[in-house]
């Protein structure tokens, strides 16, 4: 489930004012009192709540897991899992979540809670559209007392936006106030909890290295795979493989572009278990933007042939399903959870050589000056009519020149991010080509007669004539890319 949430503070004094019709036809139900024991684990350097997670066990609740928050407005959402079990070891369901961020360290018991919450439900016509939660938190050191706090919380059902706004107006008129969102056990763990996680991509600073600029690039990728990698094990929101998929190639086209920076034997085994993870990644990904293709195709079928090309969908639901589980097999791996080890070491501490130590801005338009000079010289090479294969290339070199640029843009600055903009155009058209391509053949290469051959076709040829389309126009995002005044930087 989602927790959507407001939090305010209060003081000792505070006292609920009366919610009962607060908007027409909204009842507040009789206040519930209830006593929380919780404990939350973590490792022993808070890894989770440094990324914004929650372990913990709550007497008569079993466990809840809460992954990182995001922001809406004024309220925070936070995705909630809940597991069975008593008191002790974590539930390997629940670590399974979050093992990118646990992964050879030990979990235990960093802070107890006791909690007396005052519930107070609002209602209409029957339904819940929002609670209203007083707790008051004792912070527990063995039998010690080390410290309280009071806070107000409003979470909200799915139906109960429109009583966000009028409770915290109620709320705040009785004297709670504005809070920054910290949660429960960061506020008892203290500064600890709230530091950085441990990839945490810094600001470029004026007059920096040619290595802390390799440094950034390569943080703000591990912690982006980081940051997806529980949305990925999930698997409810597909941007989440997308995303995590971005994040490995982008770290792969920089290691290339930063190579004469870097003391490339001590990498070892990186740049393959980096290609083996893309590549699984890959896979689920190219099938659901393929999934989603076809989806809106057969929205231009007639209805028969709209119901039999959803079988044909459902088919490629089973390939992505098995390809889901070959990449959680990786992410589940020794194998993966040593790569991300050394990507957190690579992260904190590139292996550096005595060209690093050079300022950034010297070195920035060299670095760029590859990748692009690679994409320019397989453009020039390509026949009248390229084909398919040789399109799909130049796209790929697209993308790295691209990724180069955006790598260099914080010291280069709008020159870099302008040429990257274009390069992102080529690398999109090429790629509305590709995923065309791709589409095709996947229905050519289906083993179906009759009727399902006959809708398998018609997508096909739509997919021709959409590849056609691209095809016409990656020339002129080309010659925008090609312009020297988008390259002037790079000398």
């Amino acid at each position: 489930m989602v927790e959507r949430e407001l939090k305010l503070s209060a003081g000792p004094g505070f006292q609920l004012p009366d919610l009962d019709g607060i908007l027409p036809g909204v009842e507040a139900e009789q206040p519930e009192f209830v006593r929380m024991q919780t404990i939350y684990h973590d490792t022993p350097d808070l890894r989770l709540a440094r990324w914004g997670c929650s372990l913990r066990h709550r007497s008569g609740e079993g466990w809840t897991l809460k992954l990182p928050t995001s922001a809406t407005g004024p309220l925070l959402e936070r995705t909630e899992l809940t597991f069975p079990g008593g008191a002790g070891k974590a539930p390997a369901a629940a670590l399974a979540v979050v093992r990118a961020y646990v992964r050879h360290a030990p979990l235990e018991p960093v802070a107890r809670l006791s909690t007396r919450r005052r519930i107070t439900r609002l209602r209409a016509k029957g339904r819940k559209l929002a609670e209203v939660v007083d707790d008051e938190v004792t912070v527990l050191e063995g039998r010690r007392v080390a410290g309280r706090f009071r806070e107000i919380e409003i979470e909200l059902a799915e139906a109960g936006d429109e009583l966000l706004e009028p409770l915290r107006r109620r709320l705040e008129e009785g004297g709670a106030g504005a809070t920054d969102g910290t949660p429960k056990h960061v506020r008892a763990l203290g500064p600890r909890a709230a530091a950085p996680p441990e990839v945490d991509p810094r600001p470029v600073s004026t007059g920096a290295t040619a290595g802390e600029l390799l440094a950034h690039a390569v943080q703000e990728s591990v912690a982006a795979l980081l940051r997806h990698d529980p949305g990925v094990r999930l698997g409810s929101d597909p941007e989440h493989v997308h995303q995590a998929r971005v994040a490995v190639r982008r770290l792969r086209s920089n290691l290339r572009t930063f190579a004469k920076l870097l003391d490339v034997e001590a990498l070892g085994s990186l740049s393959e278990d980096l290609k083996a993870l893309g590549g699984a990644l890959g896979a689920v990904r190219d099938g659901e933007v393929l999934e989603e293709r076809l989806r809106g195709r057969a929205e231009a079928l007639p209805p028969g042939d709209r119901r039999l090309a959803g079988e044909l969908v459902r088919r490629l639901e089973e390939e992505i399903a098995s390809k889901r589980v070959a990449a959680l097999a990786l992410m589940d791996s020794e194998r993966y959870l040593d790569l991300l080890d050394r990507l957190v070491q690579l992260a904190r501490l590139p292996p550096l050589n005595e060209v690093a130590t050079m300022a950034a801005e010297q070195v920035a338009g060299e670095l760029a000056r590859r990748p692009w000079r690679k994409l320019r010289k397989a453009v020039q090479a390509l026949p009248g009519e390229p084909a398919d294969a040789e399109l799909h290339r130049v796209r790929i070199l697209a993308k790295r020149a691209r990724y180069a640029a955006e790598a260099v843009a914080p010291v280069v600055g709008k020159p870099a991010a302008q040429f990257a903009k274009a390069a992102a155009e080529l690398q999109t058209v090429l790629g509305d080509h590709q995923d065309s391509v791709t589409a095709e053949a996947w229905l050519r290469g289906l083993n179906t007669s009759g009727r399902r051959s006959f809708v398998a076709g018609q997508l096909a040829a739509m997919e021709r004539v959409a590849a056609e389309e691209s095809r016409a126009k990656w020339r002129k995002a080309w010659a925008a890319l090609e312009s020297k005044r988008l390259r002037e930087w790079m000398g």
